[in-house]
């Protein structure tokens, strides 16, 4: 049959019918919202790149963590910014460290939230970049205990999930050997398992005061132009005892996204990251865009391509919104 006995538009005339017949809805459930926690500071500090979004002290992003709880958001993702950093990184494991504080804190405070901790050296290393270097190289092979052992120091913390984000090779295998050891059999490892070098990162390492120092991030982030790779980066860190997968960014890499899903079959989401955020807030201030129906759709893009989760800057300002199904 065809038209006119086909006529499509039925479907989608009426208002409740077109939302019954959705195939894909956006939940609160499937966000999570990333917060900067900043060693030494007292009050907020906005983000000049990223409107919006702050660094937070150990104490206010208590404060700000209570918030997104109560709006229903039930996940976060932590990124420290420590007062001092060196060339082994030593802030990024100690105890006292401004993340192992503050996850300590959250996990008194805010007992309902889910706590991720974002796992790499990159805020930590005085040169900027996710690993250690020599002769102006990243070394992939010694950067994996300085991991472990940061992944260990989150785990005492009480973390409920890790998240290593650095694409060195073998990074998973090294966390999930010092958790098994330590008694975290338990605790889930959310790898960056397709982490692209993206141009699209610039106002996070603002936000994060992470920029590396000399040459980028190529030799160990991945090929924008390969697909084939990420299947077996996926592949890999599954192997390793990976338990999610996230893909990073997302507005980009729908295609990534759906392949690894389609493929692997496994949790999986992915990370709109500070680019999106900033493009997007950007043309929404000249009014050349509606931030609120773009943001909803270019989510929905992201959980039609197969996103089981979404880590997103928008995750409180969704909810606020109250556009979202709230189960």
């Amino acid at each position: 049959m065809k038209y006119p006995q086909v006529r499509l538009r039925r479907l989608r005339e009426n208002p409740k019918l077109r939302r019954l017949l959705g195939e894909h809805r956006l939940h609160l459930k499937d966000l999570v919202q990333p917060l900067f926690v900043k060693e030494g500071l007292t009050d907020p500090l906005e983000i000049p790149s990223m409107p919006g979004q702050f660094q937070f002290s150990e104490k206010t992003v208590l404060e700000e963590a209570k918030k997104i709880e109560s709006l229903g958001v039930s996940s976060v993702i932590l990124f420290g910014i420590p007062a001092k950093k060196d060339m082994k990184g030593r802030e990024a494991f100690s105890k006292r460290g401004v993340i192992q504080r503050t996850v300590q804190s959250l996990k008194k405070k805010c007992p309902n939230l889910l706590i991720i901790t974002d796992v790499c050296l990159c805020e930590y290393l005085s040169h900027g970049h996710c690993g250690h270097i020599h002769q102006g190289k990243v070394l992939n092979d010694p950067t994996l205990k300085t991991l472990a052992r940061i992944a260990l120091s989150h785990a005492n913390a009480g973390a409920d999930v890790i998240a290593p984000s650095d694409m060195m090779d073998g990074r998973v295998a090294a966390i999930r050997e010092v958790l098994d050891k330590n008694n975290f059999k338990h605790l889930p490892i959310l790898s960056y398992a397709v982490k692209y070098a993206s141009s699209l990162y610039a106002p996070f390492r603002e936000a994060a005061e992470s920029a590396p120092s000399f040459g980028d991030r190529s030799s160990y982030q991945m090929n924008p132009a390969n697909a084939k790779e990420a299947m077996r980066e996926a592949l890999t860190d599954l192997e390793e005892g990976a338990d999610l997968l996230l893909v990073k960014p997302a507005l980009g890499y729908g295609d990534i996204l759906h392949q690894i899903k389609e493929r692997f079959s496994c949790p999986t989401g992915c990370f709109s990251v500070s680019g999106e955020y900033s493009m997007i807030k950007a043309a929404s201030a000249r009014r050349w865009l509606d931030e609120k129906k773009v943001v909803t759709e270019t989510h929905l893009s992201m959980k039609r391509a197969g996103a089981d989760f979404i880590v997103t800057y928008w995750a409180s300002d969704l909810a606020r919104w109250k556009i979202l199904d709230q189960k």
